[in-house]
């Protein structure tokens, strides 16, 4: 088979892996505290060609690319007034720690309510833990207590889905929390969707190659069979 049909379409399914990165951070524009991913690409390695008859070296030959992981920028972003006494936001280094049915998780996302029983928690409804693993209990009045609310160091935090992480909790981290503000999302928009478009652009050339060899073996293969060579 020919190899060039491979190495294309390696091309393609990395390339639409990096589609669905962009677009879930597109998705995520106006997330508060979300940490945008960028997917990085890797080559399978080169074959080195040489002449069968000479052996003369021809030179090398890509075999294709792979996306290789997954990296998600955790620096800090600037936060933005709501006014909202529920709204939270990390000033520096640090997760929030919610307790979730599947264990503890960690956000950066501070966008909480207030629930029936008076504790505070997050838009899923999962309590979110003070300095000491407690749940946060707001005072009668409906606000949070300065200080409850903790923030947590975690090692090598990994992504789980709406806007959660995993990892390892490394006690309490230096961030501080600001009340009545929102970190802005990760996300530069009109980078992203320039990087959009930069993925589309190689994905489509990959496929015009597919179809370039694809049209090239087909008109090689009507001619070795048609009795005068042509087409």
């Amino acid at each position: 088979m020919e190899r060039g049909l491979y190495i294309a379409a390696s091309g393609m399914i990395a390339e639409q892996m990096r589609q669905d990165q962009i677009a879930n951070d597109l998705a995520n524009a106006n997330t508060p505290g979300y940490k945008a991913d960028r997917v990085t690409q890797t080559s399978f390695g080169d074959l080195l060609l040489a002449n069968t008859r000479t052996g003369r070296v021809v030179g090398p030959l890509g075999l294709g690319a792979y996306a290789d992981r997954m990296v998600t920028n955790l620096a800090p972003q600037a936060a933005r007034e709501t006014g909202e006494p529920l709204d939270l936001a990390i000033v520096g280094e640090g997760f929030f720690a919610v307790q979730t049915p599947q264990g503890v998780r960690y956000t950066r996302n501070g966008q909480f309510t207030a629930a029936p029983d008076g504790t505070l928690v997050d838009q899923l409804g999962n309590p979110v833990l003070g300095r000491d693993g407690a749940p946060v209990r707001l005072t009668a009045d409906g606000h949070v207590p300065p200080g409850a609310v903790g923030v947590f160091e975690v090692v090598d935090p990994v992504k789980q889905g709406d806007n959660y992480f995993t990892g390892v909790g490394g006690g309490l981290a230096d961030g501080t929390v600001r009340v009545g503000a929102l970190e802005g999302s990760g996300v530069d928009a009109a980078r992203t969707m320039v990087d959009m478009i930069a993925s589309f652009r190689a994905y489509e050339a990959n496929q015009r190659v597919i179809t370039t060899i694809d049209d090239t073996l087909r008109r090689t293969a009507t001619q070795v069979a048609s009795p005068n060579g042509n087409a």
